[in-house]
């Protein structure tokens, strides 16, 4: 069962109970707030295994970005000693060599920072949902010590 769905079942229980007009003070039945909780508990490890997942992807996407990193520098390299080995002009192949690597580690750069940012914003998301569970839960704490 969804979170929220326990939530709404919670505030439920709370607007449909007797209520002690004189004292503002409902009586519940403990049994069914208790078991409501525990499926609530129960409920929160799988988002927390969703932000683990959204961190380790973060991490997976930024360790394939070096190495896509790595890798353009490593052709680009062995490009520039072929030009070398080749007797071509050999300041013209500086020059795109060089080009090449800027590239590459612009590309590169960007790659991480992309992946950062589609990261963070995946992990800011989980936690404003986390956040919002965990206020909601709290509120109706507050609300069950009335």
């Amino acid at each position: 069962m969804e979170i929220y769905d326990l939530i709404d079942q919670l505030e439920e229980i709370v607007e449909t109970s007797f209520t002690f007009p004189i004292w503002n003070k409902t009586m519940v039945n403990k049994s069914e707030i208790m078991e409501l909780l525990s499926d609530l508990r129960l409920g929160l490890p799988e988002e927390l295994k969703q932000a683990r997942w959204v961190k380790e992807e973060r991490t997976r996407i930024i360790t394939e970005a070096h190495q896509e990193a790595s890798n353009i520098v490593k052709e680009t390299e062995e490009q520039v000693k072929q030009m070398v080995n080749e007797n071509e002009i050999t300041k013209k192949a500086y020059e795109q060599a060089n080009e090449i690597m800027e590239n590459a580690q612009k590309n590169a750069r960007e790659v991480r920072l992309g992946a950062r940012q589609y990261a963070d914003g995946i992990l800011a998301g989980v936690e404003e949902k986390l956040t919002g569970h965990i206020q909601e839960l709290q509120a109706g704490r507050a609300e069950l010590r009335k």
